[in-house]
């Protein structure tokens, strides 16, 4: 078997068969960005199922700047057993379900289940808020825009 080129990770293995793939930050013109590499390989391994959510651009109007909504199917939740944070980089949501022991079921298709779902922000978004409406937990996100910064650099000659 040949080895592998340089840059190529090891995503899959079978029997007889590789996946790999190249890291998405490899360039040689993208520098300082290992970190958001780390975080995407952490998003990527954390990658369940449930909740279910989605993530949508809200265009900007007379109220509001354009901003992004991640909404989260979370029917059964009460707002009690909900909990959103900010943790360092990242927008953490909980959801904690206890199993009401006063209840006899036949049945059981609805389990009490615990979740945390993870969305790792980028630098400067801040989250406006959150809300709990027919079983869906909206949070609204906005990045502000940056100053445009233009500094030059002077070059010291050397003879």
């Amino acid at each position: 078997m040949e080895a592998p080129h340089k840059g190529l990770v090891k995503v899959a293995s079978r029997k007889g068969f590789e996946m790999s793939r190249v890291p998405s930050l490899s360039s040689p013109f993208l520098l300082g960005f290992d970190e958001i590499e780390r975080a995407l390989d952490r998003v990527s391994k954390a990658a369940d199922g449930y909740p279910p959510y989605n993530i949508e651009r809200l265009a900007r109007d007379e109220r509001s700047p354009e901003r992004l909504r991640i909404t989260l199917a979370v029917a059964g939740f009460t707002f009690d057993q909900l909990e959103v944070t900010v943790e360092e980089n990242q927008l953490v949501i909980r959801g904690r379900q206890t199993d009401d022991k006063s209840r006899h079921y036949l049945h059981r298709g609805i389990a009490a289940r615990q979740f945390q779902r993870t969305f790792v922000l980028a630098e400067g978004m801040e989250v406006l808020g959150a809300d709990l409406k027919n079983g869906l937990l909206s949070i609204d996100l906005v990045r502000p825009e940056p100053e445009r910064i233009i500094r030059s650099i002077s070059i010291t000659p050397h003879e």
